[in-house]
């Protein structure tokens, strides 16, 4: 075996994953490798007992049920249409505001979110239903994919988020209190996006002109029930799951099995249920509970050999003795989490830095929970900010060609919301309360 100190080999071990993924190789591949290389060399044989402990442990972690449950909803939801007249039900309200087709979406990526749960689908999603019609009443094209990329991703944070999901049990958070603590950022990201379109096209109507008149012209009774009928099967769906953990009905592994079934009924009420559809969305559903579960036995073993040679006393000591205090430390493990978005998938941060900041947190003195909802919050960012931007380049992949819009024009209208999420974020900090007030009233029957 290698002696080493433990800084050089904390270097070693997020730099050699770090440097893996930049040369681009899979997270998954760099992560098993450099925690089977470098534990073996410097721990020998017990390296092989920890990661194989660790790995079986998170394979019989019971929280982690929701992730497949939670995933095989969205993707009825999604693939049985069951949403798919809501963003015009929106749009005929709104439709006489500059940049309401934008805000639809927005408004309608708020819905989804909390019907999905899965980044991809949502905006996907948002990408077929919502981005043609911007294009075709000559939206600027950045504002318009801008639009869809930001309102897709709320689809991680607002619950049933499957991020939030994987985190509760990681810090040994409640997921029930994550979900809870998620909604009112969520819905301040919302209005921040809405805001900023609503602003934006008041000022440049070019870039986001009204509806034309004939298009509004819909009777008052029509389009109150095109709207209400639309927004039965979300409301259904969340009441559903996030009903049965507010009341205490619930734990939020029960309640994600709760949602998985109201979408199959939800599919058979709108006559979309068949084998096909029920065959493709299991399969779907393996496909990603798979990826995931994948990624995260590799992290969780990565966590193991990283505390198990000292490097996690060396990040604690780092943090804690941050300049600035605990906010200069909030600070550091934001901008950590901001730049590790850029390269590395939200999954691999997670089971990286919340198993070895945890027990630093109550340390510095923040609420855990707060601390938390913090970092999903500053997660929302790396899907926005490339090079990896997944929602920018799902976006680019499902956006039909003959619509012209670029990778660049996705970037450039990306941009500003990403500004939102950190004005977001100052918010949060202002007002703890917005993510601390909704759990406290929570009713613990479990």
């Amino acid at each position: 075996m290698i002696e080493l100190s433990p800084e050089i080999v904390t270097v070693i071990l997020i730099g050699g994953v770090v440097l893996g993924i930049l040369t681009g190789y899979p997270i998954a591949a760099m992560v098993g490798g450099v925690t089977f290389i470098v534990g073996y060399l410097l721990l020998g044989d017990a390296a092989l007992v920890i990661i194989y402990s660790r790995i079986y442990q998170m394979s019989l972690s019971y929280p982690f049920l929701a992730v497949p449950l939670f995933t095989f909803m969205g993707v009825m939801v999604q693939r049985s249409g069951v949403a798919e007249g809501l963003f015009d039900a929106i749009y005929q309200w709104i439709g006489g505001l500059r940049g309401s087709l934008a805000i639809s979406t927005i408004l309608f990526g708020t819905v989804l979110a909390a019907c999905l749960g899965v980044i991809t689908a949502s905006v996907t999603m948002l990408t077929l239903i919502c981005l043609p019609p911007m294009i075709k009443r000559k939206y600027d094209k950045s504002l318009a994919a801008g639009s869809v990329c930001a309102g897709g991703t709320l689809g991680i944070l607002i619950p049933p988020s499957i991020m939030l999901v994987i985190y509760g049990p990681m810090a040994c958070i409640s997921v029930g209190k994550l979900f809870m603590a998620a909604i009112f950022p969520g819905f301040v990201l919302c209005g921040l996006y809405c805001t900023y379109v609503a602003v934006r096209c008041l000022l440049h109507p070019e870039v986001g002109p009204a509806a034309p008149p004939e298009e509004r012209k819909v009777p008052f009774v029509k389009k109150t029930t095109k709207l209400v009928t639309s927004l039965f099967p979300p409301v259904l769906l969340i009441m559903g799951v996030l009903g049965s953990i507010l009341m205490g009905i619930a734990p939020p592994t029960e309640a994600a099995s709760v949602g998985a079934f109201a979408s199959i009924i939800l599919a058979v009420a709108y006559r979309k249920f068949g084998w096909k559809l029920l065959s493709d969305t299991a399969l779907q559903t393996l496909r990603i509970s798979s990826f995931v579960l994948f990624i995260a036995c590799l992290c969780f073993a990565f966590v193991g050999v990283f505390m198990s040679t000292g490097c996690g006393d060396i990040v604690k000591s780092w943090i804690l003795n941050a300049p600035g205090g605990k906010w200069g430390a909030f600070a550091i493990v934001m901008l950590l989490v901001f730049i590790m978005g850029m390269v590395i998938d939200w999954i691999g941060i997670l089971f990286i830095i919340v198993p070895i900041l945890s027990p630093v947190i109550p340390t510095l003195g923040f609420d855990p929970l707060w601390f938390g909802m913090m970092v999903c919050i500053n997660l929302q960012m790396a899907f926005m900010t490339p090079p990896l931007a997944a929602s920018i380049f799902t976006c680019r992949g499902a956006a039909a060609p003959e619509l012209g819009v670029t990778t660049a024009e996705i970037i450039r209208g990306s941009v500003p919301f990403v500004a939102l999420i950190v004005a977001g974020i100052g918010l949060c900090i202002a007002f703890p309360q917005l993510i601390l007030w909704l759990p406290a009233q929570m009713v613990q029957k479990w």
